[in-house]
């Protein structure tokens, strides 16, 4: 496979999770906002660009951070490389320069995708339309991913294509935890309350995991038990455990002739959460365990890039 077809593979598939992803993180933050408590309400919207390495993006454009204009800025805001309409621009982008390399299935699902999110655009999102905004989204790239899945020959360009999904998830897995944990936390009174209960379930079914906690623990909810479904546990779809091993899967699948650094890199990772237990991630810090994770994944996706895409060899 040329290494720009996999390229373009990779970042359709990343685009169209990083879109999702987005949608996910607002939505929690949206949440937590109505959510009347001490906290400075303006908080959960700075946290929000800075989880998502947009502040500085932001602050060249807008004088404040106001809940509107963050919105704005990271839903519909075509300058924002980050929005969700950017993202899904750029994963139909990325799709049409491949075309011959896709099924017409996938094509024509985010070609209407990004033809819907124009409308969208133009229309603008009314207050009550918001959270109807981010299911439309998520359901979008659920359907992106069902019809890859169902109709796309599995072989190289489906594996890019999972990598770049993989990859993008496992990055923002961390980043809506880290969230909660390092700049969302209620003050000392709310702990263990009703505040930090609803912040907690808001959490959990923003990576679709409430069903899964409750199936698993039977229990109320405890940061620890949160962080270890959505940290190490495999069998959880959206943890990082459950990402990395599949990254590592499918790196051993492509597994081509330079990629003996970022196999070892992938598998290292894998192996680290596959054995490591919620206690020494709370020794250590969870948020300086999550920031040290998501280090390491910027690390692998530039080995991504220089082993597959920016070889000269074709």
């Amino acid at each position: 496979m040329l290494s720009s077809t996999a390229d373009h593979l990779f970042w359709m598939a990343r685009s169209m999770e990083r879109a999702e992803n987005t949608a996910r993180m607002l939505d929690v933050t949206y949440r937590m906002s109505l959510l009347k408590h001490s906290m400075d309400v303006f908080n959960e919207w700075r946290a929000m660009l800075s989880i998502s390495g947009l502040h500085e993006e932001y602050e060249a454009r807008y004088s404040e951070v106001t809940p509107a204009n963050v919105m704005h800025f990271m839903t519909l805001d075509e300058k924002n490389p980050g929005s969700i309409f950017s993202s899904i621009s750029k994963a139909r982008e990325n799709a049409r320069a491949v075309r011959g390399a896709i099924t017409s299935e996938m094509w024509e699902a985010l070609n209407h995708t990004w033809l819907d999110m124009r409308e969208r655009q133009a229309r603008g999102i009314s207050e009550d339309g918001i959270s109807d905004f981010f299911e439309w989204v998520k359901e979008r790239s659920h359907l992106s991913r069902g019809i890859t899945y169902g109709t796309l020959l599995q072989d190289e360009a489906f594996h890019f294509l999972r990598l770049g999904t993989f990859l993008e998830r496992a990055d923002n897995t961390a980043r809506i935890l880290d969230v909660k944990y390092h700049v969302l936390l209620p003050s000392l009174t709310d702990v263990g309350g009703a505040v930090d209960y609803y912040q907690w379930s808001a959490l959990l079914r923003s990576v679709s995991s409430f069903e899964a906690y409750r199936k698993t623990y039977r229990d109320v909810i405890t940061p620890m038990r949160v962080a270890e479904l959505l940290v190490l546990r495999a069998d959880m779809p959206r943890s990082l455990a459950a990402c990395m091993q599949e990254v590592d899967r499918l790196v051993q699948q492509i597994n081509g002739p330079r990629s003996g650094e970022l196999s070892r890199c992938c598998g290292l990772l894998q192996a680290e959460l596959r054995f490591g237990t919620v206690e020494g991630i709370f020794d250590k810090g969870l948020h300086e365990y999550l920031n040290e994770f998501l280090a390491r994944i910027y690390e692998l996706g530039d080995l991504i890039n220089t082993t597959y895409f920016w070889s000269t060899d074709e």
